[in-house]
């Protein structure tokens, strides 16, 4: 007879995965997939330190890298930020120790809501025909506007407090540049998207070692809220980015992040930058732990097309919804592709 699993709400997957006799996953893991995927040398590097430079020619050919790693990837490797490798590897560091954590204490985090503003657990995806219980555990809190993080471990909201904010800074000077390429007058994306009181969430995940990496999944294919994601993870690669229908592992150097365009970009740019699928695979050799840092419009914003950008175009892509009934709606429908930017999609002309 086969031993009983205990239920994942009873155990996180990290224990379970610890667990003396684990052989194969328990059944309801069962996700098949192929984490086979293609090299690419290719992902496109831009280079923050010449973004900011004051050299003319070095900002425009940075300005002409991020362009073009938007429309082409929907990924990009960002180097040379400024943010400092000290605290890039205390938060990856203490993000891991929050799964070190007696049961009790996580289990106060479990989400009652998709609204509740720290969040942790599991988590699930629709496989064909039930649900699937994902290779991971995580803890997802918002930062910013409104600043939120468990007080455990130790230092975690320091950490946090100040990793996020020097995202925003980043990110705010990477919008500056993206406003650019699109040609937009100054300000105007800030104003619309009312940037200073951006949306921020923080999310860290642990995906332990797994006997059966083609029969679970980490997180399945899927797009992001927002306008552009940060992702650091402790030196283990698993993210796959669909790129022309093919997958392909991404990988970054050291004190490198990994940044995709997410879906509010697509919807504010009128489809000019893509919000490209990307999924989280397992392996049976090495523990990965990453670090997300979701970067988006002011929580209460309307976002829609950019009015300059319709005007140019002829017409709408995409149709209007509040930003932060996006992000809800994304997270109590959990990892259905991209569902959410599809309903928003305005098919054929619309006279």
């Amino acid at each position: 007879m086969a031993p009983t699993v205990p239920l994942v709400h009873d155990l996180s997957i990290k224990d379970l995965a610890n667990s003396s006799d684990i052989k194969t996953i328990p059944s309801q893991f069962n996700f098949v997939t192929d984490p086979k995927g293609l090299i690419s040398e290719s992902l496109p590097i831009v280079d923050f330190s010449l973004l900011v430079s004051d050299i003319a020619d070095q900002r425009s050919q940075a300005l002409s890298d991020l362009g073009k790693a938007c429309e082409e990837w929907g990924f990009f490797v960002l180097i040379n930020h400024g943010i400092p490798e000290t605290l890039m590897k205390s938060i990856i560091e203490t993000s891991s120790e929050f799964f070190d954590l007696p049961m009790d204490e996580r289990r106060r985090y479990e989400a009652k809501s998709a609204s509740d503003p720290i969040k942790a657990g599991a988590g699930t995806a629709n496989g064909s025909n039930h649900k699937v219980f994902l290779w991971r555990d995580f803890m997802k809190s918002y930062v910013h506007p409104h600043f939120h993080c468990p007080d455990k471990p130790q230092h975690l909201r320091d950490i946090v407090f100040e990793y996020s904010e020097k995202c925003r800074w980043v990110v705010r000077k990477l919008l500056q540049g993206i406003s650019e390429n699109l040609e937009l007058k100054p300000g105007s994306m800030d104003e619309a998207l009312n940037l200073d009181s951006c949306f921020q969430l923080y999310a860290t995940n642990f995906y332990p070692k797994c006997p059966q990496p083609d029969q679970a999944i980490g997180i399945p294919s899927h797009t992001d809220p927002g306008l552009l994601t940060f992702l650091i993870h402790n030196g283990v690669a698993g993210l796959q980015i669909e790129h022309n229908g093919e997958w392909f592992h991404t990988n970054s150097p050291e004190n490198a992040i990994l940044v995709n365009t997410a879906d509010h970009l697509e919807i504010f740019s009128n489809g000019r930058y893509k919000s490209v699928k990307h999924r989280a695979i397992v392996n049976t050799e090495k523990v990965r732990v990453s670090v997300v840092v979701a970067n988006g419009p002011a929580p209460d914003v309307v976002v829609s097309p950019c009015v300059d950008l319709v005007q140019r175009d002829g017409r709408a892509l995409y149709g209007s919804m509040k930003f932060i009934e996006y992000v809800e709606t994304q997270l109590s429908n959990r990892y259905d592709g991209k569902s959410n930017l599809e309903c928003i999609k305005i098919q054929g002309n619309q006279e």
